[in-house]
């Protein structure tokens, strides 16, 4: 299936490993042009070569993507070099702070800006450039823990608060052709990640997950969440708004602890 994203100028954050790289894999291959941003240095300059060495158009930059200043500069940016927008991914996201009794106000408040209010200003930013676009169109990487309760509640909340946006800014966009959809993998393992960490270092608690909670006997793969963001994203998609696309083999509960 041809998804009609070659020359189309994608934007997407958290984009140097795990589910943002392989989200820039695949748009690279569908042939669209790329803006990337990430914290560090190091693994964002990594990727940013291998896409260039597979003749993908890239833009990158270090972006703390909680820098409101710095996410809109970054944003105008992609646009200028890249001649427009025409979809966005904010797939940065992430935790602070344990269980409620280990886990202050402030880092309750730092995984909502993380999440949320990361993906709120990047449309914010970003609407300008997509209402010209033919194709606009928006993804935001949630989670199903934002639906299945697992503990660290401030994550769940946070993923929950992004399927609401996408949902509302579906409808408020609309106007301006702009489409706004949720992603939400299930548990993803990739090399680095908290998976691949538990796997290595508890195998057991990691055996016990797989059977409790997947009935297909394994994790996804960020390549199987990268091909559902780049349909969704796809003019092949019109028709998909203000929707939540869980990816996750079916699975149950989205901790491996024993509640």
């Amino acid at each position: 299936m041809d998804l009609q994203l070659t020359g189309r100028a994608v934007l997407i954050t958290g984009a140097s490993r795990g589910i943002g790289l392989a989200i820039a894999r695949a748009l690279s291959a569908e042939g669209s042009a790329l803006a990337i941003c990430a914290r560090e240095d190091g693994p964002l300059a990594a990727a940013e070569g291998e896409l260039r060495a597979l003749g993908t158009k890239v833009f990158a930059r270090s972006v703390n993507v909680t820098d409101h200043a710095a996410l809109s500069a970054f944003v105008e940016s992609a646009a200028d070099q890249l001649g427009g927008l025409d979809a966005v991914v904010a797939n940065a996201g992430g935790s602070s702070g344990g269980g409620l009794e280990d886990s202050t106000p402030d880092q309750w408040m730092d995984t909502f800006e993380l999440n949320v209010g990361h993906a709120a200003h990047l449309l914010r930013a970003a609407t300008p450039h997509l209402a010209r676009s033919s194709c606009a169109s928006a993804v935001l990487i949630s989670s199903i823990s934002g639906s299945k309760p697992a503990p660290r509640a401030q994550y769940g909340v946070s993923k929950a608060g992004l399927i609401y946006l996408a949902a509302a800014l579906a409808r408020e966009l609309s106007p301006h052709h702009i489409r706004v959809n949720a992603v939400s993998p299930g548990s993803i393992l990739f090399p680095g990640g908290g998976w691949d960490s538990l796997r290595l270092s508890d195998p057991e608690t990691f055996q016990s997950f797989l059977d409790r909670d997947l009935p297909a006997g394994r994790l996804g793969t960020a390549e199987e969440v990268a091909d559902v963001v780049a349909f969704v994203l796809s003019p092949v998609s019109s028709w998909i708004n203000g929707a939540n696309i869980e990816v996750d083999g079916a699975q149950g509960r989205p901790s491996s602890a024993g509640w």
